[in-house]
């Protein structure tokens, strides 16, 4: 039998090998910690201290600011320095806390929390939602909004997304060797609320000792199994996986859940353990350092609101000064302006480039090659849908099935012209998006 996998797709330089050996090492931040408030989708957290509080490393210091939002901790002991707009890694400004750390680390207690066997599903949510655990392989949905469907006990497949395709990003690849209990204790967490559905982990076929060890640490789980996919870009977009473990199709207007699906990433799901087993909120996440640029590509475990110029000097700093610094994968993460941004609940990686190869191949004209529309897993076209966002035809872009995309970037990456496809049907799927909801 083949491995699962779906239509379209790509197979870049995986770069995986500058860091994927790297054992996951410790960072102790020295400097300020910025918390943006809008870390996540939805109504941005809300403060609930001020300039010249002193709080403690696990002390709430921002509320969710609705259903659809999650709160914030401190992640270390110091005192607030200043509630004021500060960069994202994304470039955004936005809303922040930042703290002074003392460096002394003085944590908060944690309330006890009783075996999550014996919790309810409502308790078990109530405290995912209080840790502020959200979707950590990129979207930043709320976990708790993710894991309350309407109809519960529909749910068939609870999915793992252990895929990992992005170039480079190796933060999970590296926490299914080291903390593989943690991972299937999270698992067990979820499918203790959803009585008919399994556990599945989706591992791409590049990952093989994943995979082993995986299957080794299951083998008393009978509600849980490992798939090995088929390693092709993009395998971990949620769409794409689903079909790929379970042959079920969703679209732009349906939710995982209407398929009978939930998919969480790897990080997530440690999160949740955290959680529901140790009553402990969200504090930190495992960041990848890579790139050509970087002296020591590795992996680390980063209290979150930590500078990223801090990660790069625990990486040893650049070999020479980089054209290029992404924040996430080469694919779908985004170019970074400023080193002085914080790591957020989002940030998978930072990538650190000697060259700018995109900015060096400008743009053409499409010659019609039709490339774009077969690496497509959305099964769309591309160049088409890419001409409607340049003209701001939303009628036709809208009609043509844009809003399907995926913003996977593979178009992008095939296109011999170098039209920048999916930057064009992004822009346009945005704006399609707004008045969608406006109406």
């Amino acid at each position: 039998m083949g491995l699962l996998t779906f239509k379209g797709g790509i197979h870049p330089n995986d770069g995986k090998s500058l860091a994927k050996d790297q054992p996951i090492s410790e960072l102790q931040p020295t400097g300020e910690l910025v918390y943006p408030l809008s870390q996540h989708i939805g109504a941005p957290a809300v403060p609930i201290v001020k300039k010249g509080d002193h709080v403690l490393k696990g002390q709430k210091i921002a509320d969710a600011g609705g259903f659809v939002s999650a709160p914030i901790y401190a992640s270390v002991s110091g005192t607030i320095k200043a509630l004021e707009k500060r960069l994202t890694p994304t470039g955004s400004s936005v809303e922040c806390i930042v703290i002074e750390n003392d460096n002394e680390y003085q944590e908060a207690e944690y309330a006890p929390v009783k075996p999550f066997v014996e919790l309810s599903r409502d308790e078990i949510l109530n405290l995912i939602a209080d840790a502020g655990i959200v979707g950590m392989g990129g979207a930043g949905f709320p976990t708790r909004v993710k894991l309350s469907p309407k109809e519960p006990d529909k749910i068939e497949y609870i999915i793992a997304n252990c895929a990992e395709c992005e170039p480079y990003i190796t933060a999970d690849y590296r926490r299914m060797l080291e903390n593989t209990e943690e991972l299937i204790s999270g698992m067990r967490v979820v499918l203790s609320m959803f009585p008919n559905a399994k556990g599945i982990f989706g591992v791409e076929d590049n990952k093989k000792d994943c995979i082993e060890k995986l299957k080794m640490a299951i083998k008393d789980e009978p509600r849980m199994e490992v798939k090995a996919l088929q390693t092709k870009y993009p395998q971990g977009a949620e769409r794409q996986l689903i079909y790929a473990v379970t042959k079920r199709a969703i679209n732009s207007s349906m939710l995982p859940a209407d398929a009978g699906c939930i998919v969480d990433n790897v990080e997530t799901l440690i999160g949740i353990h955290h959680a529901v087993v140790n009553g402990r909120p969200l504090l930190e996440r495992i960041v990848t350092v890579s790139g050509d640029a970087i002296q020591k590509p590795g992996n680390f475990k980063v209290l979150l609101g930590t500078n990223h110029r801090e990660l790069i000097e625990a990486a040893g700093g650049f070999v020479g000064e980089p054209e290029k610094l992404i924040s996430g994968g080469p694919m779908m993460g985004f170019a970074m302006i400023t080193l002085d941004a914080p790591v957020t609940k989002t940030s998978s990686a930072i990538l650190a480039f000697k060259e700018d190869v995109v900015s060096k191949n400008p743009a053409t004209a499409c010659i019609n090659c039709g490339r774009c529309v077969e690496v497509c897993p959305s099964r769309i076209i591309p160049s088409r849908l890419a001409d409607c966002g340049e003209r701001l035809d939303e009628a036709v872009f809208v009609a043509m099935n844009g809003l399907e995309c995926v913003e996977c970037g593979s178009c992008s990456f095939v296109c011999p012209a170098k039209r920048p496809l999916k930057q064009a049907i992004g822009s346009m799927r945005k704006i399609a998006l707004a008045n969608k909801k406006k109406k």
